[in-house]
């Protein structure tokens, strides 16, 4: 029995939710409520699964065909490294992340955003991320299932932006389910 993480049991899970929700139209207007967002990230040996609570849309602006909304996203992701033994093999990490969505038809969307996280190590397998501290660089792209479900795609870097060294940042390439409720 492994220790890491069970992806197909992830995508068994993700699926399963998608096929109870049943399938309508999103609405052209901002979400007016907030949603909960599960991740499972890879890059490497290293892999994170990640629990996000995204806001009710904070602002928003409609162009003549597309929408942008900013939403806080805020979560918790446990990181595990596989294969190493320079180091501690799991942290953890909690996140408060800005993220624009930039609608570009009623299904299909850009996100785009830049926060503060905090590790619980300063090393995780081979990477010595300097500091605790670090700045979460993320971009990604989307697509609306239904009113309550969407999934996405996400490249993620997180470093300390120099502030200390090392500095090695790490990287995770994310599929993930949102939902509303």
């Amino acid at each position: 029995m492994t220790s890491g993480f069970c992806m197909p049991a992830v995508l068994a899970g993700m699926l399963f939710t998608i096929a109870h929700t049943g399938v309508a139209a999103q609405t052209t207007s901002p979400a007016t409520s907030g949603a909960w967002g599960l991740q499972y990230g890879i890059d490497s040996d290293i892999h994170r699964l990640s629990v996000n609570y995204e806001t009710p849309v904070l602002w928003s602006h409609s162009f003549s065909r597309s929408r942008l909304d900013l939403v806080g996203e805020f979560g918790v992701s446990y990181w595990r490294v596989h294969g190493s033994s320079d180091g501690p093999s799991n942290a953890w990490q909690a996140s408060a992340i800005p993220m624009f969505q930039w609608w570009l038809t009623p299904r299909f969307f850009l996100e785009a955003g830049i926060g503060a996280t905090v590790f619980s190590r300063t090393r995780l397998g081979e990477q010595n991320l300097g500091s605790a501290f670090q700045f979460g660089d993320h971009i990604g792209l989307g697509y609306q299932l239904n009113e309550k479900v969407r999934l996405n795609l996400r490249a993620s870097h997180f470093s300390n932006a120099g502030i200390k060294e090392p500095n090695d940042g790490v990287n995770s390439f994310q599929l993930g389910m949102t939902m509303r409720w």
